[in-house]
Formats: C-alpha cells, structure tokens, sequence
C-alpha cells in the first residue's frame, strides 16, 4: 500500500486489471492530484489487486475466483480501513479506481455503502458474470453490483446507497458505455440517486482519467 497526502477526505484507490499499489503514481494520478494533496483536502491509500488470484485466474473454477474476491472485500473491510482511520481519522471515505479498478471501488461501495461517501468509477464495467461463463453462486452474486442492486429491498440499505455519491464516468466510444447506461438504470429503478457522465470518444487511457479524477474527486461534476 502507498499513502499520500494527510488529513483530509480518505480515499481507497483500486488499480486497473490486475495492477500494483503504485499504479497511481506510475501513471500520473497521483500528480495530477498534487494540489489537493498538498492542500491537504484528500489522503490516498493505494492498494493491491488480487485480480491474478480471482476473477482473472481462469484456470480456477468461477466459485474460486468468486471466494478469492469475498476474502479480499474482508481484507478491505478488516485491515485497510482500520489502518486508514489510524493514519486519519476523517470520517468521510471515497473509493475510486479506473478500468477494472472501477468495478472494485464500486463493489466495495455498493456492498458497504454504510462505509463509504462517495464512489468515482472510471470507464469501468459493472456485470462480473462474464468471468464465470454463466456460473452463480452467493460471492459471484454479491459481488456482482448488477445482481444485487436490482434485487436490494432492505429499507435500511437502499437509505444508505440513497445518502451516497456516485459517479460514473466512461468514454461514448468505450466497449463499456452501454454496460454504465444500464446499470445506470438499475440504480435509477431503486431510486438511487447518482452521476452518469458519459465523455465524447473513448477515453480509455490515463490522461483522460487524469482529467476525470480532477474533476469528480470533490464532488464537482
């Protein structure tokens, strides 16, 4: 895990397929935010994916991608968050992560939306059902945000996804958009309010995401 900035709103960054915690900074996201880190308004905890052990281990049966997933959401849950209040006890969290970084981050903020305040996902895709060819079980269902938020009726969850940010944001021309637009739609169905920003062209690429972070990282979209 690598940690910028101080104080300010938590924000748990995912990285791309299969990717590394300095992703981000590799990548010029972490510059492109150096303003408002150094003013001190977010502080970023990058992390691991596990994406080799799950969804893209395809040598593996789909329920064993699926549980390799649910152990990592208990990672977050147990470990990363616990040591980010540690380092900042600001209450607000944001989740964040761009291709299938936006998949995690709105995973984890779909399924704990008592956890997180805001959610930015960047050209991401939100039916996991494609790594399982067809297979279902309880992890591929609740880690799948297309299945179990069309299917939410606990009153005191669909309050809690209702009081939260959500913003996605994809290229017109990406292989994803039409993904986005119908999810968008299953949020809107559950009256879950939300941010749909769909960007002429395809957008798929970090100077784009660059700009997308700089914009939506404080709500301003």
């Amino acid at each position: 895990m690598l940690v910028f900035g101080h104080a300010g709103a938590r924000v748990l960054v995912f990285p791309t397929s299969m990717g590394r915690f300095f992703q981000w900074e590799d990548f010029g996201m972490i510059a492109a935010l150096s303003d408002q880190l150094e003013q001190g308004h977010i502080q970023l905890f990058c992390v691991d994916s596990v994406d080799e052990e799950s969804w893209y281990a395809k040598w593996k049966p789909p329920a064993e991608r699926a549980w390799r997933q649910t152990q990592y959401n208990y990672y977050l849950v147990n470990e990363v968050l616990p040591f980010t209040v540690q380092r900042n006890s600001n209450p607000y969290l944001i989740t964040t992560g761009t291709s299938f970084g936006g998949y995690h981050a709105v995973n984890f903020a779909l399924r704990y939306p008592h956890l997180v305040g805001r959610v930015i996902g960047l050209s991401g895709s939100y039916d996991i059902k494609r790594f399982t060819n067809g297979y279902s079980d309880d992890n591929v269902y609740f880690n799948n945000p297309y299945d179990f938020i069309q299917n939410e009726h606990d009153p005191e969850r669909l309050e809690a996804l209702r009081h939260q940010d959500i913003i996605l944001a994809i290229g017109s021309d990406d292989p994803s958009c039409a993904n986005n637009e119908y999810f968008s739609g299953i949020l809107w169905g559950k009256g879950i309010w939300h941010s749909l920003r769909i960007w002429n062209g395809w957008n798929h690429d970090w100077p784009y995401w660059q700009q997308m972070i700089r914009m939506y990282i404080s709500g301003h979209d």
